[in-house]
């Protein structure tokens, strides 16, 4: 007996990849997008004829965002942002991304750029691992890592 060939589709359903928002900086010099307060230590007055000594406590540096260039790795478009507190690297994330839409980008992408930005704190270098099989995206990410940092000063 002869059976009809069996055909499989395959209809994917285009997604926007949104990996979180992060503040608009200028990439020419750091920003501050959300400075806290700082709080100024409180000190009461002595009594006449009395002398206390004075506390004072300094503030630790405000945190500076920094984008990165924009990187070409292959499919797409990427720049990397980085908050800097201090001389560390206390966040990263990816400010613009532009993978034209393509499916296999996407997909690898959503994968591996949450990889990368857990790298990145922790290596605080743009000498990270990298992800298997995302070998583009994670050159590009590295690439605009180490600008972000340039630009920081680290």
């Amino acid at each position: 007996m002869k059976r009809a060939p069996m055909v499989l589709a395959f209809h994917p359903k285009t997604r926007a990849l949104s990996l979180g928002t992060l503040p608009a900086t200028d990439s020419t010099r750091g920003s501050s997008p959300s400075t806290p307060p700082t709080s100024s230590p409180s000190t009461s007055s002595p009594a006449a004829g009395s002398s206390s000594p004075t506390s004072t406590t300094t503030a630790p540096p405000a945190a500076q965002t920094f984008a990165g260039d924009l990187a070409n790795y292959g499919d797409g478009v990427l720049s990397v942002q980085v908050t800097v507190q201090g001389h560390r690297i206390t966040k990263d994330g990816i400010a613009p991304l532009n993978d034209g839409g393509n499916f296999r980008s996407q997909s690898i992408d959503q994968q591996a750029i949450p990889i990368l930005e857990q790298q990145a704190p922790q290596a605080q270098s743009a000498h990270i691992q990298g992800v298997s099989g995302a070998s583009s995206t994670s050159s590009g990410f590295a690439q605009s890592l180490q600008s972000a940092r340039t630009k920081a000063g680290l």
